[in-house]
């Protein structure tokens, strides 16, 4: 469970540091977009007040802690699954990877009343509307390897 919380910990903090250098010190708030490696890479200010592609954004502060409420209640949920499974190294990363997103982007909501959004990725001549930010990459990146690497051993029979 160590391995769990200091990856927890760690993808928190990084998330945290590259929304507060975005936000306050790059001031993209301000300015909207900083072209890094376009088109590939564009820093590009969104505030997403709902979940995924700001789905269910419009339900206004109520939402917001909805959304908080979930995001602790299945991080909770998944730490006590993969505990109860007395799951593998490999789990136990990817866990702390979806939990310090998760509260990342949490902290954002108490924060800001929305989660600060921030790269943008195209490319091959589409262009992409949305943004995302560190913590949705450790969410994704955690869900997955659950995914493939969770579930236990298989009985045979």
């Amino acid at each position: 469970m160590r391995v769990l919380w200091i990856t927890a910990a760690i993808a928190f903090v990084i998330d945290q540091i590259s929304k507060w250098l975005v936000v306050h010190v790059l001031e993209l708030s301000r300015i909207g977009f900083i072209e890094v490696f376009p088109p590939f890479l564009t820093f590009r200010m969104g505030w997403n007040r709902g979940i995924n592609f700001g789905l269910f954004g419009d339900g206004g502060d109520a939402s917001r802690w909805v959304l908080v409420g979930l995001a602790v209640l299945i991080s909770i949920a998944v730490v006590v699954w993969v505990r109860r499974e007395r799951s593998d190294l490999k789990v136990m990363i990817c866990t702390g990877l979806l939990v310090g997103g998760a509260m990342g982007n949490v902290l954002d909501r108490l924060i800001y009343g929305a989660v600060a959004d921030f790269l943008n990725m195209s490319c091959c001549g589409i262009r992409n509307p949305y943004t995302f930010n560190v913590a949705d990459i450790s969410i994704f990146a955690g869900a997955i390897g659950l995914a493939i690497w969770s579930g236990g051993k298989k009985e045979s029979t």
